[in-house]
């Protein structure tokens, strides 16, 4: 199985959150935008955060060869899981199948009504937003819209959680890339994976916070290393 961060993206042209060209380091007001009290709140942090949704660079992006390394192992049969940190949506565009992939912190490509549910394509919103409407409101029922994403003080989704322990405590490799292993409780399935007794391999641009518990652990960069690692032998 593996578990994916950001760092499998800079590649695609997504910048990561805490590196030192993160969305975060260079802009607080970002973290402040993915903090869901601070969002329902405040209309006008609403307002800067469809603003920025609008020219987020996601929607440009394309899978890289990192995203392409995990579709190969998946035609070899040899990935049974797939969890990702990510938002962006690339792991599926690339061509892993949506049964195998977790988006444990949910997607940027719907909107979700905080107060019915419903869910729909982000690209409808954004085409409201591009009309003049600065903090579109849901059409069924006038609720709050935010993108279908989990932010800070909001639960994760309990099935998806499970489903990632449970992939984790039965795998036999568990490949961790582009994430420093710092975001809880998903982080932990790296350990559940050790103590259940696979290898672990940890690929990343910088240290990770786990790297104590790599069997191998490699630097430098995804797109690069990850697909050598899948070439048959």
């Amino acid at each position: 199985m593996a578990l994916t961060g950001a760092g499998i993206s800079t590649d695609s042209g997504i910048p990561d959150f805490r590196g030192p060209q993160g969305v975060w380091t260079k802009n607080p007001e970002a973290e402040k935008q993915s903090t869901l009290q601070n969002y329902v709140a405040d209309r006008e942090v609403r307002k800067r955060t469809w603003e920025s949704r609008l020219s987020s660079p996601a929607w440009k992006a394309e899978p890289n060869a990192g995203h392409r390394a995990f579709v190969t192992l998946e035609r070899r049969g040899k990935l049974d899981t797939l969890i990702t940190q990510n938002i962006d949506g690339l792991h599926v565009k690339a061509g892993s199948s949506p049964a195998r992939v977790i988006e444990i912190h949910g997607t940027m490509r719907e909107v979700v009504c905080l107060a019915c549910g419903e869910r729909a394509a982000m690209e409808r919103a954004l085409a409201r937003v591009r009309a003049g409407e600065e903090d579109p409101p849901c059409r069924t029922c006038g609720g709050i819209l935010k993108s279908a994403t989990i932010s800070f003080g909001q639960g994760l989704v309990q099935e998806d959680l499970y489903r990632a322990q449970r992939a984790a405590a039965s795998s036999d490799l568990m490949l961790a890339v582009g994430t420093k292993l710092s975001v809880y409780p998903i982080a932990g399935v790296v350990p559940v994976a050790k103590r259940a007794g696979a290898r672990v391999v940890i690929l990343n641009a910088e240290p990770t916070e786990m790297d104590e518990l790599g069997d191998a652990v490699l630097r430098g960069s995804i797109s690069s290393i990850l697909p050598k690692l899948v070439e048959p032998a």
